[in-house]
């Protein structure tokens, strides 16, 4: 059974940072693109950024420079570190892998 367990959510002050994690197990982790998306609320889900098994990294425009994927496969464990964080990152966190599998996500929210 896949299973996606995210952490490290919470509530931060604009400028603020926050690292997620990602705890995965179920399928081969190593070989498989791993993606972090949000949805805000009232809004739709949105793909914040992903990592291939070779970790090639990829990025929305809308946090790049400010947000860095990573990944351990010794840990199944994907990670998502979050500077300069902005009212508008506000958002339910989820990470998924390539299958579309997604977890239960980790609230962020951006606040003073």
């Amino acid at each position: 059974e896949v299973q996606l367990v995210e952490s490290g959510g919470g509530l931060v002050q604009p400028g603020g940072s926050l690292k997620l994690s990602c705890a995965a197990s179920g399928f081969t982790f190593s070989s498989s693109r791993m993606n972090w998306l949000r949805q805000a609320p009232g809004k739709g889900l949105e793909w914040v950024a992903g990592i291939k098994s070779d970790h090639g990294r990829t990025y929305a425009d809308s946090v790049k420079g400010r947000f860095t994927i990573s990944r351990d496969n010794a840990k199944n464990t994907v990670y998502l570190q979050m500077i300069d964080l902005k009212p508008e990152d506000t958002a339910v966190y989820y990470c998924a892998n390539d299958a579309g599998s997604r977890g239960q996500g980790t609230q962020v929210t951006v606040s003073s």
